[in-house]
This record gives structure tokens, sequence and C-alpha cells, in this order.
């Protein structure tokens, strides 16, 4: 590599050594940011800017609610405000456990004032759902076009009124892929006419290319598109002064030097200063696809992301950098849910202080709230059985569901009440009450993917039994394995588990929430299908009764240890 200095080097090196004054009580701070800016699994994110607040969409598979919206006053500090699907659709379809399949890669446009989500379930077609308010509700999905391996779709509206939408295949349900297309949109968003034209064939030199983002700039039309795949792929960008090309290609993004494999599909997002920025998703296996914020600049009107040291044109991701404009409003504390948590260190702590991992991102519950906390998903569309908020009683009630009679681990379980791993390393703790009536029921604190292992109270011969299981190649159909076992007479329980750098989890329980022992072998989580690994919880049990068991949750507690 070249020992050259550019212009984006500079500008590095001056963000990281000049305090910048942020007038804030009188007290200057360097206002830097370090990637990734969310260190949480928010795959294939867009973003769009409304006025000077920035909201996220992301892909969320078959966890439902699904479609998760975040917002941000600045693109560093993230909170999750809703969902734009409480339950996917067909109903019935997406009762049982659909691992890959739901919503995919997710693209967020502000028309005229409204919100519009366009999205793909892969195994259908693409859609698009609106909303005044971007924490919602939002409108019944709208079909926009028809079609099995269908993904990746990115609207525009051109300055004549003409309106059209960028997509790409999944070669897994199409048995094509490493194309883009390009079809004429109804002017009003709602649906697709004419021909679809391939603008770009990727295959000689660009492999899985994917995930178009349309974007118009200068008279040019630009394409946005990852290739090489997810783990060790590129950022491309075509451009056209047609909308149907032929398209020039370059490669603007790359690993290089950087420790971030595969800078993969994202936004384009101007802010209200006027500077640009990339953000993109990094896969880091267990922990999913975590979200990082590149510079933008523009050169002979291509864009350069990120530093570029050898003035190739071709960027790499920077480690850290000047933050975007609104930096003083949200040091300020004016994102929408900074309150503390319970303790847990996941609110900025000082006007000069510009953590990450699960900075405004809500991880830890009190479970004293009349409705579920945003955080927690379930693995399909749930029933009301599996489980309740309850402000009046302060817990959230899992009932022990009956295990289908022909499930060999937690695989195809759908009563999984699941979380995101909130940060690369960190604590959780968790007061349980469980009231285990029957022989064969069990409730306990899980990490879950395509290997998981779990500590649980379970009730064998009338007895209560501690319990640490393990399952590798869950996915595959293998059987559980028992770690551990002892009899208890405590049927309020604090479980914990630790996460530690790569994944590593070790398992925990206390009586007295002072003392923990550790329990069962350090386990290393495992990535799910294109999901990271999630922490949760779980209830079920052997055979149907008219009045099952149940555990209660009390509190679940997070401590990054920051």
């Amino acid at each position: 590599m070249k020992a050259t200095f550019t212009i984006g080097s500079l500008l590095i090196l001056l963000s990281l050594i000049i305090p910048i004054s942020c007038s804030q009580g009188g007290q200057g701070t360097t206002a830097t940011f370090s990637n990734p800016v969310l260190h949480a699994d928010y795959s294939d994110p867009d973003v769009v800017r409304a006025g000077d607040d920035f909201y996220m969409v992301a892909s969320s598979f078959n966890c439902v609610p699904g479609l998760p919206v975040l917002h941000s006053s600045d693109m560093v500090s993230w909170r999750l405000i809703g969902y734009a699907l409480e339950r996917l659709q067909p109903e019935e379809y997406y009762s049982e456990v659909r691992h890959g399949g739901g919503v995919w890669a997710p693209c967020i446009r502000y028309p005229n004032g409204e919100f519009l989500i366009y999205y793909p379930d892969p195994d259908r077609g693409i859609f698009m759902v609106k909303a005044p308010d971007p924490a919602g509700p939002w409108s019944d999905p709208v079909t926009v076009m028809e079609g099995r391996g269908l993904i990746d779709p990115s609207p525009l509206w051109d300055d004549d009124g003409q309106a059209y939408l960028a997509y790409a295949f999944a070669g897994s349900r199409a048995g094509v892929k490493s194309v883009l297309m390009v079809t004429r949109m109804k002017p009003d968003g709602t649906g697709v006419y004419g021909d679809p034209v391939m603008v770009f064939d990727g295959h000689d030199d660009n492999p899985t290319v994917e995930g178009p983002k349309f974007y118009k700039r200068n008279g040019w039309y630009y394409i946005f598109a990852p290739a090489g795949g997810v783990t060790h792929g590129w950022q491309l960008v075509l451009r056209s002064r047609s909308v149907f090309g032929p398209y020039e290609v370059r490669k603007v993004m790359h690993q290089g030097e950087s420790d971030v494999n595969g800078p993969h599909q994202g936004a384009w997002v101007t802010d209200s200063s006027g500077s640009e920025w990339f953000i993109h998703f990094q896969d880091k296996g267990a922990y999913g696809r975590i979200v990082h914020l590149q510079p933008v600049r523009w050169i002979d009107d291509w864009p350069v992301i990120g530093d570029d040291p050898d003035g190739d044109g071709t960027g790499e991701p920077v480690s850290a950098f000047r933050m975007p404009e609104g930096s003083k409003k949200q040091a300020q504390g004016n994102l929408p849910g900074n309150e503390s948590q319970s303790g847990n260190k996941t609110t900025l702590q000082a006007e000069d202080e510009f953590s990450n991992g699960i900075t405004g991102l809500q991880a830890g519950d009190e479970f004293n709230a009349d409705k579920r906390g945003l955080q927690w998903q379930w693995h399909a569309n749930p029933s009301v059985t599996w489980g309740y908020p309850s402000e009046a009683y302060g817990c959230y009630r899992l009932n022990c569901i009956t295990r289908p009679d022909s499930m060999v681990n937690l695989w195809m379980v759908p009563n999984l009440f699941l979380q995101k791993l909130p940060a690369e390393e960190f604590n959780a703790t968790a007061r349980v009450i469980c009231t285990l009536r029957h022989d064969g029921e069990e409730a306990g604190m899980i990490v879950m993917g395509r290997d998981y292992q779990y500590i649980s109270l379970k009730r064998t011969d009338g007895r209560l039994l501690l319990r640490v299981v393990r399952c590798v190649d869950a996915d595959r159909g293998q059987p559980e394995e028992l770690l551990f076992s002892e009899e208890t007479d405590s049927d309020a329980i604090f479980f914990g588990v630790k996460v530690t750098a790569r994944g590593r989890c070790i398992f925990s329980y206390s009586t007295d929430n002072k003392t923990y022992n550790e329990v069962g072998n350090p386990f290393t989580a495992r990535e799910g299908v294109w999901t990271g690994a999630k922490v949760g919880f779980f209830a079920l049990r052997d055979g149907f009764t008219n009045d099952s068991g149940f555990a209660d949750l009390d509190w679940f507690r997070v401590n990054t240890g920051e």
C-alpha cells in the first residue's frame, strides 16, 4: 500500500486530534464516534432523513413483530421506536417457524411527507407499507410486485414524476442471481408495469451482486450495490445518464487494510449540514450483522466511501470519524428513550461521551409495563396464550406451551421470547419465578442459534431440577445434551449468562442475586439463518392440560461492563 496522504486520511487524522467545540455548558468536546455504531444485528440497514431526524429499517426475517424502525438524531446513537409489521402474512403460514423466510432487506423513503417502506418476502414478492409517523401505526401491506425470489427493492421518483423500482434476485428461490433489474413503477408506488430491464450483470467480476439502492444526483442515476458475498464482499456504485443504462461501474469500498470484513449493503444519506454518509453492515458471526457509519466524498461525480489511503477511488472502512450534524443535540440527550434502564450502562453518561454498543438501544427490562418491550420478538406469529405483560403483577408471564410430539430440540419451537445480543461483551441476569404445576414443565434462559445452550428449572417426578442443556447443529435435527442437573427447592431463581469476545457464553444461577454459581461448560454462540444469535427465555411442557404452569419474568438486566 502506498504511504500517501489524501484528503480523506487528513480528515480522519484531524477528527481524532482536534477538539471540536460543541458549546455544551461552556465545555468543549472531541466530537468523534467509533465504529460499529450499533453492535447489534440490524441486517441490511436502510436510512432516510426527515428534517433533522434519521430513521432506519432492517431485515427481520421470520422474527415477529417484523420490520424494525429505529430513530436517531445523529446516525450514531439509535433507538428502536417500533415495527412496521405486528404480524407476518400470510398469518397461518407464519404461525410456524420459517427460518430464513419473512422480511428481507427493506428500503425506507419519505416522498411527499409520508414514510414508505418497501420490503421483500423472498417466497412471495415485493410489498409496501406506509405511515405518516415512523413510530406507526403502519398500513396493511400492499403487493407491489408478485414473484418468488424477488428481493432488495429500492424505489426512485424522478424529476419528471415518473417512478421506478430497482431490485435483485435470490438464487435460492428464483434460480437466478447476480443481476440487477429496474422496472417502471406507478407514481403512487403501489405497483409496477411494463417489462423489467436488466441493467447490470455481475457474473464475470462481481458475483452475487444484490441489494441495490437507487438514487439520483447531478443528473446521474446511481445504483449502490454490494457484490462478492456477505462475508468477504465489497461495495459497488453504478452510474448512468439514463434510468435503464448503460451503467458504468466502480468498486467504491472494500475491506482494504481495515478489520471490517465484507463491508456490505447500506444507505447513502446527507445530513442537514450537507455532509454525506454511508451506513452499512458487517457480518460478525454469532453477533449477526452489525452497523457501521462511513463518511462519503465525491470526486468527478463518483463517491468515495470511508478512507482512501492510496487514492485509487476505492475506500475502506474507518474506525473513527467526526460526529455527523446533530451530535450536539444528541449529546444533550434529546433522542427519545435516553432514560436510564435500571442501572444498566445503556445511556450517555456525560455530554462529552459518545459510547457505542447498546447506547440508546433497549436491552434490559423490568417488565413493569402494560405492553411488551420493543426489544423482544418471537420466532413466529404468536398466540395470545404464549405470554403477556402484567403491569398489575410487575412481570411478563410465559406459559408452559406443549412441545410438539416430533420435537427433538428447540429449533422449530415458535414460542421463544428473544432479543438480539446487545453488545460484544455483556452480563445478563434475570429473576424468574417458576410455577411448574406438572411434571415435564420447564422454563429457562437461552442463547439461541444453530447451536444453543440454556439453563432452566424443570419439574420431574415432583422435584425441581436445575439443568444446563446444550444442542449442537440444532438446525440439522441433532438432539440435546444434558450438561448439568441438580435438585433445588427454590422456584424463584436468578439466571445469568456472561458473554465475552467471539460469543463465548458462561451460564450461572443464584438463589440470592449475590453469589452466582457457574454451571455447565462454556459455550460459543452461533448464528441462526441470516441472523445473529439471540438471548431470552422459553417455557414448555410435555402433554396438554387445562391449566399449565408458567414462568413470571420479574426483570432482565444487562450490563456491558464499560
